[in-house]
């Protein structure tokens, strides 16, 4: 079984990579990144177990990987 993580654990990992907090609406929170070129936008849902599914969208959006997301935690 994959280890779940949560939108805190997940919010803290993407900072370190460099992100920010934005806004939140609701229970979703945006978090941004510049980069060459423009800048990566991620929006992650603020649960305590965030889906397998939507974990991998969120690093698919973040453009990391899941060795990338364990090194940061």
């Amino acid at each position: 079984m994959p280890k779940l993580f949560s939108a805190r654990d997940v919010i803290r990992a993407l900072k370190r990579a460099g992100f920010h907090e934005v806004s939140q609406r609701g229970s979703h929170i945006k978090l941004k990144k510049a980069i060459e070129g423009g800048e990566l936008v991620v929006i992650v849902p603020n649960y305590r177990e965030i889906p397998k599914g939507t974990l991998e969208s969120i690093l698919l959006q973040a453009k990391l990987t899941s060795e990338q997301l364990e090194e940061l935690l």
